[in-house]
């Protein structure tokens, strides 16, 4: 604020010079030789007080609101050079990421097939012991039916003999022949000794 406020002083002290210096022009313009060299010195005198207040308003001045301004705008540029350097190595890291995303994705994809042949292959495996086992126990299912089917076969054919052998016996069974059984049975137990 202190440096704008002498900025402004010295541009009014500059204009103020100027007015003098035009006001001083129009008055001596008279007609006389004697007075137009005295008025080109005072012309030459004037233009190197404006000369010297324009030198110093520009050299003393300013310099250091255009230093300010260019140390603004630089740091500026490097701020902008820094966002633009930040934005260059995350644009790569983005692209790096990218990369390596569909590498990623290339890889899932393959270990997912690798896991659903590997499944695959399980399930069939897991398929042909539960048809080992299945063929295992209906063939000791059909082997218990025979050997049930067997004894209970051998039970009727002994059942169906007794009865047969019964009727034959009964048929041929008559007295004389009831008689000569019993009295062989007896005999039998004469020749024996006790």
């Amino acid at each position: 604020m202190k440096h704008a406020r002498s900025v402004y002083c010295s541009l009014v002290v500059c204009a103020f010079g100027l007015f003098s210096a035009v006001a001083v022009f129009g008055a001596e313009e008279g007609g006389n030789p004697a007075g137009e060299s005295l008025e080109m010195i005072f012309k030459w005198i004037h233009f190197v007080i404006l000369a010297g207040l324009v030198y110093w308003v520009f050299g003393k001045l300013l310099p250091p609101v255009f230093r300010r301004n260019a140390d603004q705008i630089s740091s500026a540029i490097s701020k902008a050079t820094a966002a633009r350097v930040e934005a260059e190595r995350k644009l790569e890291e983005a692209v790096t990421k990218m990369g390596r995303l569909e590498k990623e994705i290339a890889e899932f994809r393959a270990q997912a097939q690798r896991d659903a042949a590997a499944e695959v292959e399980r399930l069939r495996g897991a398929t042909v012991l539960d048809v080992e086992k299945i063929r295992a126990a209906t063939k000791a299912e059909i082997e218990a039916a025979e050997r049930a089917a067997r004894v209970e076969l051998k039970e009727l054919a002994a059942t169906l003999a007794v009865d047969g052998a019964e009727s034959l016996v009964a048929k041929q069974m008559t007295p004389a022949v009831e008689e000569a059984m019993i009295s062989g049975f007896l005999q039998s137990f004469e020749g024996r000794p006790n």
